[in-house]
């Protein structure tokens, strides 16, 4: 089985920043892209970033210049390192990732538990 464990949520006033990681463990055998999604209530959830495994990234429009994605492959690790943040960057944020269990199996998405970020003074 395979799990994404997110972390680095929290509160932050309106220009801090924060860095999210998610870890993906269990039955790997290669992760494809990488991403962050958010969702606020009544919205449709929406790609924040995306990475794929040889580092070429894509932002929302909403987040580019002020929000930078990375990963580290050996550790099987994306972060999202957010600053400047604005009230309307509340949300919960998900990370996602494309996963292979074995070289037998086609990649599947899988999904963290999510984390809260609130942006307010």
């Amino acid at each position: 089985q395979v799990q994404l464990v997110e972390s680095g949520g929290g509160l932050v006033q309106p220009g801090g920043s924060l860095r999210l990681s998610c870890a993906a463990s269990g039955s790997i055998y290669s992760i494809n892209a990488m991403g962050w999604y958010r969702h606020t209530p009544g919205e449709q959830r929406e790609l924040v970033a995306a990475i794929t495994y040889g580092g070429s990234t894509n932002y929302a429009d909403s987040v580019k210049g002020r929000f930078t994605i990375s990963r580290d492959n050996v550790k099987n690790t994306v972060y999202l390192q957010m600053n400047s943040l604005k009230p309307e960057d509340t949300a919960v944020y998900y990370c996602n990732a494309d996963i292979r269990s074995s070289s037998y199996y086609s990649p599947k998405a899988y999904w963290g538990q999510g984390t809260q970020v609130t942006v307010s003074s």
